[in-house]
């Protein structure tokens, strides 16, 4: 549990002090107040493609950040430590998703609401509009750490891993949308309630299979 902690601390702490969740968050916000430049004064039009905008600038976002994961420990040897640990590799690899979902998603989703201003969302909206993007924000990080790892190594890997991670998160990405078009439509929590449990079930099974999968992938690239 030390191992567990002292990485996921680490990782949390890299994530800011190297600027990864800086640089994602600029892009987020930067990505988002440029849309309504691009579609006019029409606030109607971009009231009603909000839902699908916040997901794919949050997803694009975090895919910026997905060669940080692994990118610095393969270089700087750690992986051939966490193999010799005591502590076996997929609870480690446990350890880094959690820190990229601390240290890069959360302060993501956190920004939420003020995006969703820009988008001419209204301000009763932007509470749930947050949970909804809290509870599809796991998947994004488990998904997104399985596609690394399968590009570990390789040159360019965070062009390869955003290539092979994109249709992985194409579920995320119609739950949330559909979610998120309930709400700002005034429909009743009941009705995208069952979207939140999807959201939520992907990000479960992505929290446990996404560690094997990498460690399975580092492995073979380790041999």
């Amino acid at each position: 549990m030390s191992s567990f902690i002292a990485l996921m601390r680490q990782d949390v702490v890299m994530a800011w002090r190297e600027n990864s969740a800086g640089l994602s968050i600029s892009f987020f916000m930067i990505a988002v107040a440029l849309i309504p430049f691009g579609l006019g004064p029409d606030l109607k039009l971009l009231h009603d493609i909000a839902p699908g905008l916040v997901w794919v600038a949050l997803l694009l976002a975090v895919l910026l950040s997905l060669e940080s994961i692994f990118q610095a420990d393969l270089e700087d040897g750690s992986f051939d430590q966490y193999l010799l640990s005591d502590c076996p590799l997929e609870i480690l690899l446990l350890a880094k998703g959690v820190a990229h979902w601390l240290g890069i998603v959360l302060p993501l989703v956190l920004t939420a609401p003020l995006a969703g201003l820009l988008l001419n969302i209204d301000t009763p909206s932007l509470l749930p509009v947050c949970l909804i993007l809290f509870a599809g924000s796991p998947a994004m990080s488990f998904l997104g750490m399985m596609g690394s790892a399968l590009a570990a190594g390789v040159s360019r890997s965070g062009l390869l891993a955003a290539l092979v991670v994109m249709p992985l998160y194409v579920p995320v990405l119609i739950f949330g949308s559909s979610a998120l078009s309930q709400i700002l439509n005034g429909a009743d929590t009941d009705e995208w309630l069952n979207a939140v449990l999807l959201l939520l079930s992907i990000g479960g099974a992505a929290l446990f299979f996404g560690p094997l999968v990498a460690a399975a992938a580092l492995r073979a690239f380790l041999k």
